[in-house]
């Protein structure tokens, strides 16, 4: 490897690095009421190394919730993948969104819910969710491993819980938070297949 090639992996590992401490931030925190400024003091580099990241604040933000949403993505399917079990299986993929979505504060969430750029991301993720859901049910009606169940319904019914949770109706209407719903969401799913 050559020193440029060193270079160029250190910078990108820099990055990467870099992005990461802004999602656990922006998880913790939220991100409206930050500026550059702070940003770069809390991550200890430079508003130049920011801008190195993306061209500005908004997009910054945008980067760190694709970049959230990419890791916790990458982690729930590595999840769904243990069980042999199809019924485990969506239990397991509930419940490991759940586990993901717990270091996102209140804040975040308000914040991700008014900046559309973000906002839109959460509901791609939470679409793309819900269709996972109805292929590891239709997989497991498939299989003779969950009872026959109309799997675009069960799917249907996910992605209308995942949206009331994402709006803040499940929390008003429960005071559970995000994380909370989407365990008891995995329970009733679990329940609602279970072989009789």
């Amino acid at each position: 490897m050559t020193s440029l090639d060193s270079r160029t992996t250190r910078a990108s590992a820099r990055r990467r690095d870099l992005l990461d401490q802004l999602v656990a931030l922006v998880l913790a925190e939220g991100f409206a009421d930050v500026t550059l400024d702070e940003l770069a003091r809390r991550l200890r580099c430079s508003k130049s190394t920011l801008y190195g990241l993306a061209a500005s604040k908004e997009q910054l933000v945008v980067a760190a919730v694709k970049r959230f949403f990419q890791r916790a993505t990458a982690e729930v399917e590595q999840r769904v993948a243990e069980p042999a079990d199809h019924r485990e299986r969506i239990s397991a993929y509930l419940l490991a969104v759940a586990e993901q979505l717990q270091p996102a504060s209140a804040a975040f969430f308000a914040d991700v819910a008014a900046f559309p750029p973000a906002r839109e991301i959460y509901e791609r993720n939470t679409r793309s969710a819900a269709a996972r859901v109805q292929q590891l049910v239709a997989d497991g009606v498939a299989a003779g491993t969950v009872r026959p169940v109309h799997a675009p319904f069960v799917g249907a019914a996910v992605a209308s819980v995942m949206a009331a949770i994402h709006r803040g109706d499940i929390t008003a209407a429960t005071g559970l938070d995000d994380a909370a719903a989407y365990r008891e969401l995995a329970g009733l799913v679990s329940a609602g297949i279970a072989p009789r």
